[in-house]
C-alpha cells in the first residue's frame, strides 16, 4: 500500500525510482541530479535494474487528489505553488514532467499521465501507476471503508467534517468531500468546519455539503485565524449549534 499526499517535490516519481534501481541518464550517458528541474536534460530512462521483487508486488496507489501529471490540473501547476515554486519554475517543472513522462513511455512504462492520481505527491503517483504496475484507489474511501464509517451513518443527525481550506482542491479526492458525498447518499447532513473556504456555495452544494463554516467568518484576518485558531474554534461552534443544534 502506497499513500501518497503531499511533497516537497515535483518529479513525476523519479527519484523513488531511482531508489529502486531504474537510471536516469542525460545526453552522453550522464546520470542525471535528483530533483524535478533536471528532467529537462532527460535522455534516456534504463528500467532494466529495477529491483526484480517489484515484478510480483501487488502495489495499491492510495491517493487523496485525482490531479492528472501534466498541465494546468497537474503537479507543478497545482502543487508547486504550494511548495514556493514561482511561476517561472512551474513552467520549467511541468515542461520536465513531459519529458519525463515522454522517457518513461519510451522505456516501455505505461502511458499513465492523464490518469487520475497521476499528479499526486508531485508526481509519484505517476511512477506508480506508469512502471510499478499500481492499482489506483482514493486514499479517502479507502480509509473511509477501514474505519467503517458506512456503517456509522445510520441514526446519525449530523456529521462534522474539516480541513484547513475547503477550495477546490477538496473536491478532487479529499478526504471531507468523500465524507459529505458519503454521507448525503445516506441522507445526512454533512458540515464542513475548515480555517477558510473559498467555494461558492453551489459548489458545496454539489459536492454533498451541507454548510460549511470557516474561522474567517468569526476572525477575518487570516493570521490571527492561524495564530489563535484554538481560541476561535468555540465561536465557531456557538455558530453550528445555534443552526444546527438548536
Amino acid at each position: 500500500m502506497l499513500g501518497v499526499g503531499g511533497s516537497a517535490c515535483t518529479d513525476g516519481g523519479a527519484g523513488m525510482l531511482a531508489a529502486l534501481g531504474a537510471r536516469l541518464l542525460a545526453d552522453a550517458g550522464r546520470p542525471l541530479p535528483p530533483g524535478g528541474g533536471g528532467l529537462v536534460e532527460l535522455a534516456e530512462v534504463d528500467l532494466s535494474g529495477l529491483d526484480p521483487r517489484l515484478a510480483d508486488a501487488d502495489i495499491v496507489l492510495a491517493s487523496d487528489v485525482d490531479n492528472p501529471l501534466l498541465g494546468e490540473r497537474g503537479a507543478a501547476h497545482v502543487y508547486g505553488p504550494q511548495k514556493g515554486a514561482d511561476p517561472t519554475q512551474v513552467r520549467l517543472l511541468d515542461a520536465a514532467l513531459r519529458s519525463w513522462s515522454g522517457a518513461v513511455t519510451r522505456a516501455g512504462g505505461r502511458e499513465a499521465a492523464d490518469e487520475p492520481g497521476a499528479g499526486a505527491a508531485g508526481g509519484v503517483g505517476y511512477a506508480a501507476l506508469a512502471v510499478l504496475g499500481a492499482r489506483q484507489r482514493p486514499g479517502a474511501d479507502l480509509v473511509l471503508e477501514l474505519v467503517g464509517f458506512d456503517a456509522a451513518l445510520p441514526g446519525a443527525g449530523l456529521v462534522l467534517t474539516g480541513e484547513g481550506s475547503v477550495d477546490e482542491q477538496t473536491l478532487h479526492g479529499k478526504g471531507p468531500a468523500a465524507v459529505a458525498a458519503r454521507a448525503a447518499a445516506a441522507g445526512v447532513p454533512a458540515i464542513a468546519v475548515a480555517g477558510r473556504c473559498s467555494l461558492a456555495p453551489e459548489r458545496l452544494r454539489d459536492a454533498g455539503f451541507a454548510d460549511v463554516f470557516a474561522l474567517t467568518d468569526v476572525e477575518p484576518d487570516p493570521q490571527r485565524c492561524i495564530r489563535e485558531a484554538a481560541d476561535l474554534l468555540p465561536q465557531l461552534a456557538r455558530h453550528i449549534a445555534a443552526k444546527w443544534l438548536v
